[in-house]
């Protein structure tokens, strides 16, 4: 393999003191060449790391297995290491620096006799914008680097960025041994530097994704003056081929990707969804008195179950070329597959793990498996991908997954009164983390896991970003999951949840019809564009019925949580609560 001629000695020292900490056989630099993919690739092959599908059907498509104890991200493994305590905030795991450091350090040492350690230099965001950032993770995972690869802009191009700079985010990791015993993802905000040990999984091992895109970002952007945030972008195209753009904040596995990759009925010809990205979102203040936004990834890390024909046609088309899928089952014929993707079951189904498989046992693919692939494949690709001024925003959006209470959709009165909504929406916990599933939890702008220091000081950050910009994105909270008294879904969902973008963007554009409450504005019944959709006139208005006495006991649990964070919360949210209090007492 060709190596390169590195002139950066901040980045040589980071990789020599790591050599001699980690004592590899090999020292690898990554360029980011198709050749480097494929030699990785073949590699992986014939150690068994991967298994190659159907390449007749899949071209260029193979299968990872990961350790059945490594299967998705531990935020129980998970520390903010700060000087202070306060700083990480009652949301994170917290642990001091230094003995954190030397106790990874500890674990790092001689991890990788007998390996190659890969030195992976990436981009996040595009080439030649003011806001992208340069990483460098090193790791002695050849399955990290090929994800970083499809994930990030990665190898030659990341050094010329970088040049002679010292500023570039430090990623330490090694599957180690697997063993839960010995796994822990450490973030150093203060050092710009994260070390990951125990876990090839992809949240805990490719940091460039939560790790270095929200975790350490989110702190640069509240010292900086930008949003860092776990959110989709999409632009939406009306027939008079004005798009307006919006960002989405929804908790793993409850629709975000599919929102970001919308493909609209037929019964919505003219109308236009483009998919910007579907997972992290860096908002910056333009000049203009707009927030501008860029995607700074390259590629999807999603959950493939529950991806269907019918969900996310677009996804399955991403994905039928050049795609690494991680813990999905496997048909007779060599297709990746999951529960659900087909209507008929194929036969010689091999599960997640490996084993024959049986309908009517356990899930023949993980809950969260997973599919790798460039977003450039997607039919609905935004043409604006690498623009380095991004897109402006003219919406927020905030998603929970809740069966009852929330409305399918409503509009905040003002910048703060949507802070707050975001503050305090919740969601039903999923399987894209350890932990029982199904459980309803405050998930901050879905940003509790990925925060990287305190929460309520982020609530602050959130206020005072609205005042940076004469005209601020308008805030929505949408709820797709409300269910009737037998627990049937009122909404159709997916393609059709283009009729609600639609009057969100005529909302922000000075058209569409409001009724207003005391959550917020919600549609009148005829402001939905609902031609074509079998939906009874009783459904639609329980889908729009704002329940103040289900909202007042919603209240209490949400004293409850803005109390457990402390002091710290600022004032902006405590005044919204009481005004909303006061709204539905009156």
């Amino acid at each position: 393999m060709p190596q390169v001629d590195i002139v950066n000695r901040h980045l040589v020292k980071f990789v020599e003191d790591t050599a001699k900490l980690t004592q590899p056989d090999t020292i690898y630099w990554c360029n980011g060449l198709e050749a480097e993919y494929r030699s990785l690739i073949e590699q992986m092959l014939d150690d068994g790391t991967l298994t190659e599908l159907n390449q007749a059907k899949f071209p260029n498509c193979y299968l990872h297995r990961s350790d059945p104890n490594d299967v998705a991200r531990t935020e129980h493994l998970t520390f903010v290491c700060t000087s202070s305590k306060d700083n990480a905030g009652c949301t994170n795991n917290w642990a001091d620096p230094d003995e954190t450091k030397n106790k990874m350090n500890s674990l790092f040492n001689s991890c990788m006799e007998g390996r190659t350690m890969y030195v992976v230099p990436y981009i996040m965001g595009p080439e030649s914008s003011p806001h992208s950032q340069v990483g460098v993770q090193i790791t002695d995972s050849p399955y990290v680097v090929v994800n970083l690869q499809i994930m990030t802009r990665m190898g030659r191009i990341a050094l010329n960025r970088l040049g002679n700079s010292d500023r570039f985010i430090r990623g330490v990791h090694s599957i180690g041994e697997l063993d839960p015993g010995r796994r822990f993802i450490c973030h150093f905000p203060e050092e710009n530097l994260i070390m990951s040990y125990g876990s090839g999984y992809g949240g805990n091992a490719l940091l460039s994704k939560k790790c270095h895109s929200l975790r350490l970002a989110s702190v640069m952007a509240r010292d900086e003056g930008w949003l860092a945030e776990h959110m989709l972008i999409l632009g939406l195209e009306s027939p008079d081929s004005d798009v307006t753009y919006m960002s989405g904040a929804f908790p793993s596995a409850s629709g975000k990707t599919n929102l970001a990759m919308l493909k609209p009925p037929k019964s919505q010809n003219g109308w236009t969804v483009w998919t910007m990205g579907d997972d992290i979102a860096w908002i910056y203040p333009g000049q203009d008195g707009r927030f501008w936004t860029i995607n700074p990834e390259a590629g999807f890390f999603a959950v493939a179950p529950g991806t269907t024909w019918k969900t996310n046609p677009n996804a399955l088309e991403t994905m039928m070329k050049n795609t690494v899928f991680t813990n999905v089952a496997v048909t007779g014929d060599g297709s990746p597959w999951w529960d659900g993707l087909t209507d008929e079951i194929p036969p010689g189904v091999i599960d997640w793990q490996g084993n024959p498989w049986s309908p009517g046992t356990a899930k023949a693919a993980h809950p969260n498996a997973r599919f790798t692939t460039s977003i450039r494949q997607i039919p609905s690709l935004s043409p604006h991908l690498d623009d380095p001024k991004g897109v402006p925003l003219s919406a927020i959006l905030f998603g929970g997954r809740r069966a009852s209470l929330t409305p399918l959709v409503f509009e905040a009165f003002d910048w703060v009164h949507g802070v707050f909504i975001g503050a305090t929406m919740a969601a039903e916990t999923t399987a894209a983390a350890v932990g029982t599933v199904g459980v309803v939890r405050r998930d901050p702008m879905a940003m509790r896991p990925f925060c990287g220091y305190n929460i309520a000081d982020y609530f602050k950050h959130w206020v005072k970003m609205g005042s940076k910009v004469s005209k601020p994105p308008r805030i929505f909270h949408v709820n797709w999951f409300r269910t009737n008294s037998k627990g049937e879904y009122l909404w159709p969902g997916f393609g059709e949840n283009v009729r609600v973008l639609k009057w969100i963007s005529e909302r922000v554009n000075g058209k569409g019809d409001a009724v207003k409450t005391p959550i917020g504005y919600v549609p009148k019944q005829d402001a939905l564009d609902l031609k074509g959709l079998k939906i009874s006139p009783e459904a639609l208005e329980d889908l729009l019925r704002v329940d103040s006495k289900g909202w007042l006991k919603e209240l209490e649990d949400i004293r409850v949580f803005l109390n457990s964070l402390g002091e710290r919360v600022p004032e902006e949210m405590w005044r919204e609560f009481s005004k909303l209090e006061s709204r539905l007492n009156s």
